[in-house]
């Protein structure tokens, strides 16, 4: 599944938020899963992936019985701070206020924002404020980028 685009949405007075229906639609509930998983991110973001998604991703790690020191600090936080959200029968879901707290997002006005195999949630003045600048670097996060995988491939 790939989301793009942006939307501009509100969270509501019950922290919840409205799922664009051009990504709601994309999504098979016997597919895909039924919820979705919110994830908060420094920066300002919540990522949200949908519940298959989110089990995709998260089974390509090593799992271990002794996983070492950093490994299992990343699997405690995030997995700790990861949580299934239902969605209701206006394709909304409720965010939790502990994560719109983590992440800094203060304003109920927001931008979601397709990000490939997710959804990612944003403060909608900080990211038009950051429109140009972000489109202007494009060329050079993808020199970077391939720069990098050029060294994994040698």
């Amino acid at each position: 599944m790939l989301f793009t685009g942006h939307s501009e949405h509100t969270i509501d007075a019950k922290l919840r938020l409205a799922i664009p229906a051009k990504h709601r639609n994309q999504v098979d509930p016997e597919k895909d899963g039924a919820a979705w998983v919110c994830v908060p991110w420094p920066g300002g973001i919540l990522r949200l992936y949908t519940e298959k998604q989110f089990e995709s991703l998260s089974a390509r790690g090593d799992e271990s019985l002794t996983p070492g020191e950093d490994e299992a600090d990343l699997e405690a936080h995030l997995f700790g701070f990861a949580e299934r959200l239902e969605v209701d029968g206006q394709g909304r879901v409720a965010i939790p206020r502990a994560h719109l707290e983590l992440a800094r997002l203060t304003s109920p006005e927001v931008v979601i924002v397709g990000a490939r195999n997710r959804l990612e949630v944003r403060d909608r003045a900080a990211w038009k404020a950051g429109q140009q600048e972000r489109f202007a670097q494009l060329p050079a996060l993808v020199a970077r980028i391939e720069a990098r995988r050029g060294r994994k491939d040698a």
